[in-house]
């Protein structure tokens, strides 16, 4: 029996017998986090680190709103730190109620947390250097390998399509997000008796045609929806045109010689690329490439994937054979500090793929020092530039940018390419909530501001959905 019609209307402090609150993602697009509250246990969707800025960052030491003691579950859609970033913290302050997520998202954040703890652990040290020099003291990372270490064994594994009874009015469900590998959209009902209330978390939404994993599954009903809006306001290009553009950003790059630099997120992006460049290749589109992956995060990440052929499309199922996603291009794996500083001695006809996607931290950094202010160069940026990023503003026609603390002229071609986003645009998100034959009440989230608003008119004008905004920290009687 399901309730329908009803308009969920914030109250201030409302202290709801079923309530969510919106303790990320709410008005931007990182740190997603949402509390529910039951009359008997509460539960956390997701539980991920504030990127952007420093000032942004600087944001994930503050106090949790929350006892991480009085935290019963916790589900998460994906493995991207923005999702998944402060399980670690939420653990070393007392969490110790159940993980659940896919299998492969189960793979992905053991790699993915333990890479994010060594960045901590390096960023604490070179603070308190500089804390010490002024007569501070020492800053402590925000969370260790050996928190990552106590996070695993709290982790229990999912099968797309199977609604499991957990029991006291909560079941569950995960449906193929088409986002990353592993990446889930979240059904849950909660009460009992014939009193139950389905909500569904969107997680991040993939586009139709995504390389190698499977198209996104399809919700159909639903009370209430918390809906991401990434590109809530905006359109990608088609496959084709986004093929046709990489490609004439390496020759036109290569005839002037220079080299490609791809800021590009370890998990997801960089198989993405992988396997476009090797499928250019492959059809004659582009010569025999070389291409160096500096992130020894990425190349795990790449192994698990091809450990997971069983979710794979079927044109990735043609054409990754033999346990490797690139048969037709050379690809170099960089392990050690010495072999990434190898890499910006190649002048010329190099295509360089480095994590972090938005140019903060990772190994980018250096390889923008050395090639940036390089007119024969190219920057091609595949993925969403949060603002506040190096990247964004890069992206934004920046004249210089400052890199380690030293002015950078930026002369090289700047390309976006948006049609590699993992993310559906706008038509696709609004396809997705079209598949609803109910009414849902829809939560608009995990977007810039204006893009959430815009997002939420369109839905609210379109399909006649009662739609919100939260703001951070709001809260929501259900």
């Amino acid at each position: 029996m399901r309730e329908k019609g009803g308009i969920c209307e914030y109250k201030e402090n409302a202290m709801a017998i079923r309530s969510i609150r919106f303790l990320g993602a709410a008005r931007e697009v990182t740190g997603s986090c949402y509390l529910l509250t039951l009359p008997d246990k509460n539960i956390l969707v997701d539980c991920g680190l504030v990127q952007g800025s420093r000032d942004s960052r600087d944001r994930n030491r503050e106090p949790f709103v929350f006892d991480p003691n009085g935290i019963d579950l916790l589900f998460l859609t994906h493995a991207h730190l923005d999702h998944s970033g402060l399980i670690p913290r939420l653990v070393k302050e007392g969490f110790r109620g159940r993980i659940i997520t896919t299998t492969a998202t189960a793979d992905l954040i053991g790699v993915m947390l333990l890479d994010s703890a060594k960045i901590q652990e390096n960023d604490a040290e070179r603070m308190s250097r500089r804390s010490l020099r002024k007569g501070g003291g020492e800053v402590a990372p925000l969370y260790t390998t050996g928190d990552v270490e106590k996070v695993l064994p709290l982790v229990d594994r999912a099968k797309y399509g199977k609604v499991i009874d957990m029991g006291r009015g909560i079941q569950y469900s995960f449906l193929d997000a088409g986002h990353i590998l592993g990446s889930g959209s979240l059904a849950l009902w909660l009460g009992a008796n014939g009193k139950e209330k389905k909500i569904i978390f969107s997680g991040d939404i993939g586009k139709k045609g995504n390389p190698i994993i499977n198209d996104p599954t399809l919700a159909t009903d639903a009370d209430y929806v918390v809906m991401e809006s990434t590109y809530g306001d905006r359109l990608h290009k088609n496959t084709d045109d986004t093929a046709n553009e990489l490609a004439e950003a390496i020759r036109t790059t290569f005839a002037k010689g220079g080299n490609v630099l791809i800021p590009a997120f370890a998990i997801g992006r960089t198989q993405d690329v992988l396997y476009l460049l090797n499928k250019l290749v492959r059809e004659g589109v582009l010569p025999k490439l070389t291409v160096h992956i500096d992130s020894p995060l990425a190349e795990k990440a790449t192994r698990i994937y091809l450990s997971h052929p069983e979710l794979y499309d079927e044109e990735a199922k043609r054409l990754i054979t033999g346990g490797t996603i690139g048969d037709a291009i050379d690809i170099k794996f960089t392990h050690s500090i010495e072999e990434s500083m190898a890499i910006n001695k190649i002048k010329s006809r190099a295509i360089i793929i480095a994590g972090s996607g938005m140019c903060e931290g990772g190994r980018i950094g250096h390889h923008l020092k050395h090639n940036l202010w390089r007119p024969e160069c190219s920057v091609i940026f595949v993925g969403f530039q949060a603002q506040g990023t190096l990247g964004r503003r890069i992206v934004d026609h920046a004249q210089s940018v400052s890199i380690w603390g030293e002015e950078i002229a930026v002369r090289a071609r700047v390309w976006t390419i948006g049609g590699f986003s993992a993310h559906g645009d706008q038509n696709e998100l609004l396809a997705w909530l079209s598949a609803f034959k109910s009414s849902p009440t829809v939560f608009v989230t995990h977007g810039e501001e204006s893009t959430a608003l815009t997002f939420a008119n369109l839905v609210r004008e379109r399909y006649g959905f009662t739609t919100h905004v939260p703001e951070p920290d709001q809260q929501f009687p259900l």
